[in-house]
Parts: C-alpha cells; structure tokens; sequence
C-alpha cells in the first residue's frame, strides 16, 4: 500500500461554526491575526492535513492543503461500511467509516456516512461535526444538510436547524423529510437555491499563500 500525496481544495463556512472556537476567524480577519487564523484552522483539520493557502472571506474560508491518502483502501472500506449498514450492523458500520477516515482524512463519503449513522445512534454533536467536515470536503449533498438540520433541531437550535432545512428543500424540493421537519416548525419550504455572488465580487478579507510550516 502505497500512500500518495493528494492536494485540494476545501471551504470552511461561517455559518456551520457559530458558537465554535474555529467561528473566531471570522470577526477580525486582520493580517495581524494570521498566525492565530492559522492556529486555529491547524487544529481544526488536525495534523494529517497541511494547509498550503487560505483566503478567508466574510462568510467562508477556502483553503487549499495537502494530505497523504490510501484512497482505493479508503473507498473500499466505505463499501463494506455501507453492506454493514445496510445489514442493520450499525456500530461496526460506524468504526469502519471511521478507519477509512484514518485512510484518507479528506474521504466526504465515509465522513457523511458515519455523521448520518450517527444521527441514527442519536450521537448528536458528533454527528452535526462530521457532517460539517463531509460538506467541507465535499459537492452540496442533500442528505448531509438534512442530517445537519436534524441533529441542530436535536441539539435545540432551531435557527440553524431551519437555514439547513431550507437549503435541503432548495437542492431537492420533494425531499419529505425536509419539509415536514420546515412544516412543523411553522415554515414554508423555498424551491429556488440562492445563487451565491459571483467568485470576483467576493473578495477575500485575508489572503495568505506560500504556507511552509
């Protein structure tokens, strides 16, 4: 097995980390706050992810790293997570999501995975933080921002709860879920997805490259 170095691009956003430690970053984007932002976005994607740029914006941080990664393990340990699932076997599911995460730390599959078995086991928080890492690493997928909005209901809050509700219903307006979750905390699902500003109007706050640390 041979690990190969893999580079990409990810996007933090200010909204999933209201009330973290990592949210911090977004209220004084300041160049003399760079080694503190880098600090804390360090300790946030853990040791295995060097970062390499970050442009930091109003609402979301993009950042591009580099990692190491058995990604044909990974994937194939994803696999039998699913059979596992599937099987009803939903603990030995949830350890085999996490070791292809120790494969390949970036894996948005096996992190939506284990964050949606999770919301099953009713391990809330844990649940709402590989969700999150699964939408960082990862396409806008329907069911992360529904098991989003879930496990925020769970966790009472309702504000956050109601924002991935609705973007659940904009990505896929006929999922059931999603909007009997909206309908019952007395709101009407949106069928149009915001569109986001074009990229050359969004400007980042702080922009730091050339990271050799």
């Amino acid at each position: 097995m041979t690990r190969l170095t893999q580079q990409r691009r990810i996007h933090i956003l200010r909204d999933d980390h209201i009330g973290e430690p990592l949210g911090a970053i977004f209220l004084d984007p300041s160049p003399e706050k760079t080694e503190w932002t880098i600090d804390l976005l360090r300790a946030y994607l853990g040791r295995r992810v060097r970062i390499r740029k970050v442009e930091l914006g109003e609402d979301r941080v993009e950042v591009e790293v580099e990692f190491h990664a058995l990604s044909i393990e990974a994937d194939q340990l994803v696999a039998a997570a699913r059979d596992l699932h599937r099987k009803g076997a939903r603990r030995a599911a949830l350890e085999l999501f996490r070791e292809a995460l120790e494969l390949d730390p970036l894996n948005c599959i096996a992190a939506s995975g284990a964050g949606l078995l999770l919301i099953e086991l009713e391990r809330y928080l844990e649940a709402a933080k590989m969700l999150k890492r699964a939408r960082e690493s990862g396409p806008e997928d329907i069911e992360v921002l529904f098991g989003l909005g879930q496990a925020s209901l769970k966790q009472e809050r309702t504000a956050s709860a109601i924002v991935y509700l609705e973007k659940a219903c904009a990505l896929a307006p006929d999922h059931f879920g999603a909007r009997r979750a909206l309908a019952e905390l007395g709101r009407r699902p949106t069928n149009q997805a915001r569109k986001p500003p074009p990229p050359e109007s969004r400007s980042p706050a702080l922009k730091i490259d050339n990271l050799r640390k």
